[in-house]
């Protein structure tokens, strides 16, 4: 996870990939430290949009007052997705950096719990993970109640166990099936020798061949990843580290390593998933991925863009300015990652204009590797468990022809929130698209383009209501995508101060806040220069 100041020391790369000190302390364990201030009960969904309230999201997970970002601590478990994240208990900007918990049977309607554990003096709760220690090879549950073990990154204050400032790594593990939080008493459990100040974001997968628990984690300002492994989830080992490719121009973080299966045949590949702060392809926070072997020790990314490469030739997992620090959930069922991204970008996230609440997720995904043209790519759609939530509502369709010009869509399609499939055919059209959450002279709202000649679909927020908050908030986004038989293909997912653009079945998405006035909320397509069929379904959320 980041911290608001992004004008960090470069740590020497010699340093970055120092000895590794395990700490070997027994399976024992202290109580949870009390807390030092309230935490919110338990609410189901919680607020709801409104007039004084106009940007909170009817479909996303939102904290019912102040600030949150990063997810982790991903997990599903006994049929129920938990989802902890970086939380502020007591305020509505980044600090006091505590997990907060919320709980959803299907990835769309959540329950936020009392915080699962909370900053301290000598210690803050930076990122991190959780598995299902079913085997109890940790020792801290027991064979008949397996515990829940995070790992999760220390961030050392005053009489910390640690120097202030240093972070690594620590254990904690609930037996209430995530309730209550006990941490390890040998914590850390991994730590970096010299100490470092920006060694965090442990992640942890299985490893069937080795019969071991991989963790990857990264030294943030030299831009590595750093893999071990452990067959207790206590004592780790150093395996290799991970750098050299991709995108350079910020601090590596919240790194994943996940084996996947291809789609349309039997080869499996291992995808490493990677955020990146500052420096993403559209400005401020972003993550790119790369595709390769593991073979137990190294990853080895395959077809990777060159450090000094333009941007475009890394490969990204969206293409907006507000998809952050995703990771997957943990046991989720399905058999494709699931994963649960920040909706928010450090360029301006602390400034956006929602109160008393600050911070959403975007709406979970599910990933599909699929052979590209040049080589694997990942497609990413709507969490199953998500998607049959948002197609429960009625469909309200309409198709029509609109020559140079532009065709308000009627009451039908006039919401703040509302899941939209849209095919576009542009004809003799050099551009084309639909326009959302407009004012009623349509003067106002949030346009969405595909440019025919160039094949780019474009974003753009620039009028899409307030956004004198921060110099940094970038008006548009924008994407090359290829048509198929001549048509684009777009699910527009629009909630409230949110949109997320998943063209041609995912292969790519734009996701993007903006804040429009509360009464802004109707609907046109638009075709430039020509004519475009449009064909469009909606279903109110």
């Amino acid at each position: 996870m980041t911290s608001p100041s992004h004008h960090l020391s470069r740590r020497n790369l010699l340093a970055a990939s120092a000895a590794v000190v395990v700490s070997f302390a027994a399976a024992s364990c202290t109580p949870p430290r009390g807390s030092e201030s309230p935490t919110p009960a338990p609410v189901s969904r919680g607020p709801r949009s409104s007039a004084s309230d106009p940007w909170r999201p009817a479909v996303h997970l939102t904290a019912e007052k102040n600030w949150l970002n990063d997810p982790n601590g991903l997990v599903y478990h006994d049929g129920t997705y938990h989802a902890f994240y970086q939380y502020n208990p007591r305020g509505n900007s980044w600090g006091n950096m505590s997990w907060g918990h919320s709980t959803s049977k299907d990835l769309v309607q959540w329950e936020q719990q009392p915080v699962a554990m909370e900053a301290s003096v000598d210690e803050e709760i930076f990122s991190g993970c959780i598995v299902v220690d079913t085997n109890n090879a940790s020792g801290l549950g027991s064979a008949q109640n397996p515990p829940l073990v995070a790992l999760y990154t220390s961030a050392y204050g005053k009489n910390g166990a640690l120097p202030q400032g240093a972070q690594a790594q620590s254990a904690a593990y609930s037996t209430d099936g995530g309730t209550t939080w006990q941490k390890h008493r040998g914590n850390p459990v991994l730590n970096l020798e010299p100490t470092n100040n920006n060694f965090r974001d442990p992640k942890v997968t299985w490893y069937e061949p080795g019969r071991y628990w991989v963790m990857t984690t990264v030294v943030a300002d030299a831009q590595v990843v750093k893999l071990f492994k452990s067959t207790d989830l206590l004592h780790w080992d150093f395996l290799s580290d991970f750098s050299g490719v991709g995108a350079q121009g910020g601090l590596w973080e919240v790194p994943e390593l996940l084996q996947m299966s291809v789609e349309g045949s039997t080869a499996r590949k291992w995808v490493m998933l990677l955020s990146i702060n500052p420096g993403g392809i559209a400005g401020g926070s972003g993550m790119q991925y790369f595709v390769g072997e593991f073979d137990g020790t190294r990853f080895m990314a395959e077809d990777a863009a060159a450090p000094d490469a333009p941007l475009q030739e890394s490969q990204w997992l969206d293409y907006g300015a507000d998809y952050y620090a995703a990771n997957s959930v943990s046991g989720a069922p399905g058999g494709k990652p699931v994963l649960l991204g920040w909706m928010g970008n450090w360029d301006y996230a602390q400034h956006v204009p929602t109160t008393p609440w600050r911070g959403a997720m975007a709406i979970p995904r599910e990933l599909t590797l699929v052979r590209g043209e040049k080589r694997f790519e990942l497609r990413s759609g709507v969490a199953a468990a998500a998607r049959e939530v948002l197609e429960r509502g009625e469909e309200k369709g309409k198709d029509l022809t609109v020559s140079s010009g532009s065709e308000d869509l009627g009451t039908d399609f006039a919401a703040r929130t509302q899941l939209i499939d849209l095919e576009l055919d542009l004809g003799t059209a050099r551009e084309a698209g639909i326009l959302l959450r407009h004012s009623p002279d349509a003067q106002d709202g949030l346009r969405i383009s595909y440019e025919k000649d160039s094949g780019t679909l474009k974003v753009d927020r620039s009028n899409a209501g307030t956004s004198n908050f921060s110099e940094k908030f970038s008006p548009y986004h924008q994407v090359t995508v290829r048509p198929a038989d001549g048509k684009v293909r777009l699910r527009i997912l629009l909630d409230t101060s949110s949109v997320e653009v998943f063209a041609q079945d995912g292969q790519a998405v734009v996701t993007d806040t903006f804040f429009p006035d509360w009464d802004h909320i109707g609907a046109s397509v638009f075709s430039m220069e020509g004519e475009t069929a449009f064909a469009v379904r909606s279903r109110s959320l």
